[in-house]
């Protein structure tokens, strides 16, 4: 495998490190997403028996402990719930839009792989049609056959190897984009329910 590699030559680097970071990415993103939905639906469960029973201090401490997007959210609202219904859901508006960037963490870095990689898949391609042309051009008939071998080598492993990296990372960058749409909807109408909770229009 590393001599196939190899023959993709200088630039199959680049692509290597572009896949590497890609798959963390990914990973990483799944696990996050998972972690939230099951402090989430723990956190929801446990927020609303200590928001009928008015405990706010037991509601901010389990806010504390799940430690994510909508948590804080949540517990930026129980903090200022004694104010107006109105500056209260402006508040609770703009904590909101300082938390999507956590949902959308690392997800333009994971499509600009995609794109990159592509093209240095792309650059390989040319530039070893370049030395396979090259080849033919300096020497008689086919030239020097080893040498053509590697240049048309080059060609097809970059292809590959950057279309490898790039494919998984466009799939999981779609997916990853519609995943945070959803979490943000679910998000809104979660923390609503919340508010309507502390002004008293929803028991």
């Amino acid at each position: 495998m590393w001599n196939l590699l190899k023959s993709g030559g200088i630039l199959i680097l680049p692509i290597l490190a572009c896949g590497i970071a890609a798959t963390y990415i990914i990973i990483e993103r799944l696990v996050y997403f998972k972690t939230v939905a099951k402090n989430d639906a723990l956190l929801k469960k446990q927020l609303n028996e200590a928001l009928l029973r008015k405990d706010y201090t037991a509601a901010e401490a389990l806010c504390i402990a799940a430690e994510t997007p909508f948590a804080q959210v949540v517990r930026k609202a129980l903090s200022v719930r004694t104010l107006e219904e109105s500056y209260l859901k402006e508040i609770v508006e703009t904590e909101m839009e300082t938390v999507i960037p956590q949902y959308e963490h690392s997800l333009t870095l994971l499509g600009t792989i995609a794109n990159i990689s592509t093209l240095l898949g792309l650059f390989g391609t040319v530039t070893g049609n370049i030395k396979a042309f090259g080849v033919l051009g300096a020497g008689a008939s086919m030239g020097n056959p080893a040498v053509l071998a590697g240049a048309i080598a080059e060609a097809l492993v970059t292809t590959a190897a950057g279309l490898f990296v790039a494919i998984p990372s466009m799939i999981f960058s779609n997916f990853f984009a519609r995943k945070v749409n959803k979490e943000i909807v679910v998000l809104e109408s979660s923390v609503t329910e919340v508010v309507l909770k502390l002004t008293g229009r929803l028991r």
